[in-house]
């Protein structure tokens, strides 16, 4: 038997419990990942101790659940404090939300805790040694070694039943497969995708919160793409994002060789594969979820105009259903809004580069790059950062320090005001929202006395003409978005 190293404190639990007369073994993906020679995130052990008991051996343990489960505290080798789950051995009854089950009862073996478990790379129990870090016993009822070996995920005991009894048992298992790395090679059993396909439906039932972590598991793995391929192809997607489904053979122009499905997956895969965040991944993704719903007409010509726009909205929409963070979400759908900037040498001036960065922000700048690289790649082009872009970061980087928002100004809505002598309303805004626009355009012009001259001079425009000034501002500052980028939009059909 080979030697399993298991982290001295993990160890010193387990022996706690065998001194005070209980079974301890180390269960579920602590014991799958040491088998395939991989770091373990969290240990988990089983006792026949009842919580009670584990309290009074570990008297700063923390029980608030209803499941057995005690969380003993323990600072590891590294310094880190960390909690260790030690479960009573159960069994489950009937589980009418698809979730949780309806009773929990207290088992007296370890081989009946393994026979509630989702799949047989999860049912194996290490039974620790006595100091040596030696493994007395492999406990592996349902052939999870075997299944470990080959790459297998499937459930222990009957696929219907185990997805009926837990529903995100659906998800689970091809998050398993997206981190285990389908390139290495696993799978999914035959009979246990077949149930879930059967058993999709189900999902329906589970709360968007926890079908979020799960999706987004799936998402942070380096196999994010293949995984969104296999929700799709076990019938799981449509109760994730069905939107996401629409660009399924749904074809795009020449200026595209893959359906807008392929091309949202193939940005995701190299955003994964550059380990890139979690707003950046599902941003790709999403970047063109909107191109099914405003394409016009089909064949080589068919545009997708304002896509860009209709897709940060359904972002917003999907990502809200999924109860991802508001801060998440904003930063996503922005990302998704932006995508589409046009940059070409010499056609955009630097005011216009400050006016985009005023509208993207300058702390998106990294992402959204990201996400135009993997727009690129997605698309079959070679090169994900071309001369073009490597030369908008050259111009970005040259005015950053301009002014290019109103918190830059050397004037604030309080100048405003003490000038003209009015009161907070709408006026102030347009003058500072004019004020900016000419400080965009000519740096030089952000001095606070020549500003203030400035403000006289607005402050006795009419409401109408002010209006108007301020309206033109607001249409400057999308100069990325008019002009020469309409012309080449119309061009090549987004």
């Amino acid at each position: 038997m080979n030697k399993i190293v298991i982290p001295k404190e993990v160890r010193n639990i387990a022996e706690k419990l065998e001194a005070a007369g209980f079974q301890s073994y180390l269960v579920g993906g602590c014991v799958r990942d040491v088998l395939i020679q991989r770091a373990p995130k969290d240990w988990d052990i089983a006792t026949d101790a009842r919580p009670e008991e584990i309290q009074k051996i570990f008297p700063e343990s923390v029980y608030e659940n209803n499941f057995g489960t005690v969380g003993v505290k323990t600072r590891m080798a590294n310094g880190k404090s960390q909690i260790v789950e030690v479960t009573t051995f159960r069994l489950e009854g009937g589980y009418a939300d698809k979730r949780h089950p309806d009773e929990i009862k207290f088992a007296k073996t370890v081989e009946e805790d393994l026979a509630r478990r989702d799949f047989t790379i999860n049912a194996i129990a290490l039974e620790a040694g006595d100091g040596k870090l030696e493994v007395k016993e492999i406990i592996d009822p349902y052939g999870g070694q075997e299944d470990l070996k080959n790459k297998v995920i499937r459930t222990v005991g009957n696929p219907g039943e185990r997805f009926n009894e837990d529903a995100l048992r659906l998800l689970r298992a091809v998050r398993f497969a997206a981190e285990l790395d389908f390139s290495a090679g696993w799978r999914i059993e035959k009979e246990t995708a077949a149930a879930i396909k059967n058993s999709a439906g189900l999902l329906e039932m589970i709360a968007q919160e926890r079908i979020r972590d799960e999706f987004q598991k799936i998402i942070m793995t380096s196999r994010a793409a293949e995984g969104i391929l296999m929700l799709e192809e076990l019938g799981l997607l449509c109760y994730i994002i069905p939107e996401l489904r629409e660009g399924v053979n749904c074809g795009q122009n020449k200026h595209h060789i893959y359906t807008v499905f392929e091309h949202n997956v193939r940005a995701l895969n190299y955003s994964a594969e550059k380990n890139y965040s979690l707003e950046v991944r599902l941003a790709s993704l999403l970047h063109d979820v909107g191109k099914p719903r405003v394409k016009g007409g089909e064949g080589p010509d068919s545009p997708f105009y304002n896509h860009e726009i209709v897709g940060a909205k359904m972002t917003v929409k999907i990502l809200d259903r999924l109860r991802f963070g508001k801060e998440v979400v904003e930063k996503i759908a922005h990302l998704v809004r932006c995508h589409l900037f046009y940059y070409n040498v010499g056609e955009v001036t630097e005011s216009g580069v400050r006016r985009f960065l005023n509208r993207v922000g300058p702390e998106n700048v990294p992402d959204l790059m990201k996400v135009r690289e993997a727009d690129r790649i997605g698309s079959g082009v070679p090169k994900a950062f071309p001369y073009k872009l490597r030369h908008l970061l050259f111009m970005i980087e040259k005015v950053k320090h301009d002014p290019i928002s109103p918190k830059m100004l050397k004037v604030k809505g309080d100048n405003v005001m003490k000038v003209l002598n009015i009161s907070p309303g709408p006026k102030v805004g347009q003058i500072l929202s004019i004020l900016l626009d000419e400080v965009m355009e000519e740096p030089a012009k952000n001095d606070a006395k020549d500003l203030e001259i400035r403000i006289k001079e607005l402050g006795k425009l009419s409401d109408e003409k002010l209006e108007a000034f301020s309206e033109k501002a607001r249409e400057k500052k999308n100069e990325f978005e008019s002009g020469v980028e309409k012309e080449i939009k119309k061009k090549y059909y987004v």
